[in-house]
């Protein structure tokens, strides 16, 4: 029977979640040309594995409606966390109108996903060396932590905080269902639930502009985007305390000894490498000068933690090959490298049109929060349906490269058109461009999780460090877009409006308030020529973001066209035929 490629099936098995009846019941022939590296002769080995029937016991925690329930209870977390990724797309201008600022608009954004990254290989780890229910349950309580901050934060500052503390919580809720998940289900119904895991990101994904705008457009206000989060996890905490089971690992070793046993000194280089980077990039040419002395500093303080963390990981110092933080040695797989750059890309594509296109259409047709997340609708159904099916096709169609470079293409086809775009611009035509960016990532965002597994095993042991590391290239791309558009964006949308109201004689920071929102108090004080002349010039910056978009799908293409041409087959002969 093959099982699917689908974005969340055996990816998310950690190898002290496999039952020897899942190693012996699952297995990968990988048939390349002429392959020479290690990837090749593992096809005998992992046939003859799968050989025999097995039938697994029932690892469900409970019974009838509480299963369910725990399920409901699980998938809410998933949900709140696709949320969180998209939520404030469309509460920036209220964000802005309220604590200004907009030098550090990009914050808002990139601080979620931040947040994520830095921790996601460490909550792996603890993942497969802890107790599943308390690391999950402290997940939780981080991300709601995180959103209680958010929702009351008093300052921007406060609100770029709550927003890194949320995304290290929702990266541990992230995992913790993937791997939950793999514990509490047979083989054989596992695709189906994991299936589940990616329709509830999915929901969250695309409802998040929607939530977040009708929020910000009604009396509760945009605060209430975040406060959400606590109101639903609220609901179902009873149930991770009393029907989530136990799930030790490693119980020989105390507690003491696997939290020392982490790499901590790879886990704060890397933290301190993803902070230094998007603060360099943050701040450069809004709020330090490009040349001052401080933005220099940055640069080369992440410079240097760069290369303190690749000779770290490199020489194993202060740990060892299978606790060091980075997966390195995937860095000599041509097919994983590839994947990752993919993955990065396609979470780059579809982040930036998310972020920006509700900017375009409340300074263009003046929309409102609810009126602009509505308009977003086309772009993130489309991604959510072709993760799916492109989950579903791929292990029929066998080969995966074609998927790489069809979506490469769509990509660079629409961020190209994307670029096109002015004030005069239809609807229609840019519902069109950004669907097309929607489905190129969507059919690649998720593939990866399938084929990396499938390009390590029989190494058992390499499947949870290969799902994090493409785990970091989906997150980073996040991080890495929204860091380096917001940039592009404040210093164009700057240079141009500037110009374009040259006139007024206005000061660098009035000119920044205009760049805030159509609704802004310099924004009132321009008759309707100068109103035009600014908003063109914000456009004529939008349209270098998208740039980034162009480059990403081109990329994309290269990296499928450098693959193999190779057939991956997946099989379980657990209960079926």
């Amino acid at each position: 029977m093959i099982e699917k490629f689908d974005s969340e099936s055996a990816p998310t098995a950690p190898l002290d979640s496999l039952s020897d009846n899942d190693r012996a019941s699952t297995s990968v022939a990988n048939v390349s040309g002429d392959s020479t590296d290690i990837e090749k002769n593992e096809d005998d080995a992992q046939v003859n594995a799968s050989s025999a029937a097995v039938t697994e016991e029932d690892p469900h925690p409970v019974k009838g409606i509480k299963w369910w329930l725990l399920l409901v209870a699980i998938y809410s977390t998933t949900f709140l966390y696709g949320l969180d990724n998209t939520i404030v797309a469309d509460v920036q201008g209220s964000i802005l109108d309220r604590f200004g600022e907009i030098e550090k608009l990009s914050w808002i954004g990139t601080g979620f996903p931040l947040g994520s990254v830095a921790v996601i290989l460490p909550f792996g780890f603890a993942y497969g060396k802890f107790d599943n229910k308390w690391v999950y349950i402290m997940s939780i309580i981080i991300f709601e932590t995180g959103s209680a901050i958010c929702g009351g934060a008093p300052t921007m500052d406060a609100l770029i905080v709550g927003r890194a503390i949320a995304g290290v919580g929702g990266a541990g809720q992230y995992l913790g269902v993937l791997n939950l998940i793999t514990r509490f289900t047979t083989l054989r119904e596992r695709s189906h639930y994991m299936g589940m895991t990616g329709l509830t990101w999915g929901a969250g994904t695309i409802l998040g502009p929607v939530i977040g705008g009708a929020f910000a457009d009604s009396s509760a206000t945009w605060r209430w985007a975040f406060y959400i989060n606590l109101v639903i996890l609220a609901v179902f905490a009873p149930i991770y305390f009393i029907w989530l089971p136990a799930i030790p690992f490693v119980p020989e070793e105390t507690f003491i000894g696997k939290f020392l046993a982490m790499d901590w000194t790879g886990i704060v280089l890397s933290a301190g490498i993803y902070t230094t980077w998007v603060m360099a990039l943050t701040f450069g040419g809004s709020t330090y000068p490009w040349n001052s002395g401080k933005e220099i500093a940055l640069w080369v303080v992440f410079g240097v933690l760069l290369i303190a963390f690749c000779i770290q990981q490199y020489t194993c110092l202060f740990t060892d090959r299978k606790r060091r933080i980075f997966p390195a040695q995937f860095l000599k797989r041509r097919t994983l490298v590839l994947c990752f750059i993919c993955t990065n890309c396609a979470a780059t594509a579809f982040f930036v049109i998310v972020y920006y296109l509700p900017i375009y259409f409340q300074f263009v047709h003046n929309d409102t929060g609810l009126e602009s997340a509505v308009r977003l609708l086309p772009v993130v159904i489309c991604f959510v349906v072709l993760a799916i099916l492109a989950g579903t096709t791929m292990p029929y169609a066998g080969y995966y490269f074609p998927f790489y470079i069809v979506a490469g293409i769509l990509i660079a086809i629409g961020g190209g058109l994307m670029y096109t775009v002015d004030e005069t611009t239809s609807t229609s035509a840019i519902y069109g461009y950004s669907v097309l960016i929607g489905l190129g990532s969507g059919s690649v965002m998720q593939a990866a999780y399938s084929i990396g597994p499938a390009k390590v095993i029989p190494v058992y042991e390499d499947i949870p460090p290969v799902i994090g590391f493409i785990n970091v290239a989906q997150i980073g791309g996040v991080v890495h877009s929204l860091a380096i558009s917001g940039v592009i964006f404040q210093n164009y949308a700057f240079r141009y409006v500037s110009a374009a109201v040259k006139d007024l004689h206005l000061s660098a920071e009035q000119i920044r308030g205009a760049i805030a929102g159509t609704n802004s108090a310099v924004f009132d004080t321009m008759t309707p020529e100068q109103q035009s002349l600014a908003i063109g010039g914000i456009v004529q910056a939008m349209q270098k973001v998208y740039i980034l978009i162009a480059t990403a799908g081109a990329l994309c293409v290269v990296c499928g066209v450098l693959m193999r041409r190779e057939k991956l087959f997946m099989e379980s002969s657990a209960g079926g035929a």
